[in-house]
């Protein structure tokens, strides 16, 4: 079923229809060991990160024939795609043991090779547990109440560069801090959203572990520019993603809230590194994720501007 963007309001509100899940993360056969992604909605004209991420993966489960799930990825971005294209993954086998296996994939848009990923999967075992709990933030119908008040508050919604775009996602989102992730004015570089899939329909181990990772590039390299007061689209400052790790600890049902806490350690060198984690409403810890971006000053800004937060 299609739900309604949040973000969008007006004729928007009522013409638009948010692709699903079901839609984006299905995959058709073409071949022995490769799989047809279909399009879905991008950065502007380029494809979005997690898009790619949650195909590549769901590719590799795919392949997978002795019922092994995904416990971790490692993604590098080589170069950019277009959103309205679809993508051909093509997965090749590194081995496997009797608890683990390990396969590359490689995402291709024509003869471009636009993104590889290494996964491990394991079968579940029992062991040894500890975790950490979840931060202490604003519940989800405290962060509600505070993003309808923003929202009502702002005239230019749909003209802000990324914010706008969050409606026609197949993910709820809901800030613990609107005001800094949403803002121009410079905060420390952490933040915290509570976040599910929009279609409420069951999904597989598979299709779960994929809707998580599409969800862990939404918003995340936002925490390396929280200092410098930039938002994402901006003019003078460049961003992608160029690497992504992810590390699922237990089966997550992204059906329920999760919460995605997230900080940004360090930037320099004009890149910027983020990690966060995702907890379940209930506290569990679900699973962890590292990403190194590009953010690069260009078209003449001054660096002393991005350094001033400015």
């Amino acid at each position: 079923m299609h739900s309604r963007p949040f973000f969008l309001r007006g004729t928007q509100l009522q013409e638009t229809l948010v692709k699903t899940f079901a839609d984006m993360l299905t995959l058709e056969a073409a071949g022995k060991d490769s799989w047809i992604g279909p399009p879905g909605p991008g950065v502007g004209k380029r494809l979005f990160g997690g898009h790619a991420l949650a195909q590549a993966l769901k590719a590799a489960c795919e392949a997978e024939t002795e019922g092994r799930m995904p416990h971790s990825l490692h993604a590098h971005f080589l170069q950019p795609g277009m959103a309205d294209k679809p993508m051909r993954y093509d997965v090749t086998a590194l081995g496997a043991g009797r608890s683990f296996s390990r396969c590359r994939v490689d995402a291709m848009q024509g003869d471009s090779h636009l993104l590889t990923m290494t996964v491990s999967l394991q079968v579940e075992e029992d062991g040894f547990a500890h975790a950490d709990g979840p931060p202490d933030v604003p519940d989800l119908a405290s962060a509600r109440r505070a993003l309808e008040e923003w929202r009502e508050a702002q005239d230019n919604l749909d003209r802000m560069p990324i914010i706008g775009g969050l409606g026609l996602r197949p993910v709820e989102v809901v800030p613990v801090n609107v005001q800094s992730l949403f803002g121009g004015v410079a905060h420390p570089p952490r933040s915290a959203m509570w976040m599910r899939a929009r279609d409420a329909g069951d999904a597989d181990a598979a299709m779960a572990r994929a809707q998580l990772a599409y969800a862990s590039d939404m918003l995340f390299l936002r925490n390396a520019l929280l200092p410098h007061g930039i938002r994402p689209g901006e003019e003078g400052i460049q961003i992608a993603s160029l690497d992504h790790a992810m590390w699922f600890h237990t089966a997550p049902d992204f059906c329920q809230w999760h919460l995605y806490a997230s900080e940004s350690p360090w930037a320099g060198k004009a890149r910027g590194l983020s990690r966060g984690h995702f907890f379940a409403e209930d506290g569990t810890l679900v699973a962890s994720v590292v990403q190194e971006n590009l953010m690069r000053v260009v078209g003449g800004r001054p660096a002393e501007m991005l350094r001033a937060g400015r």
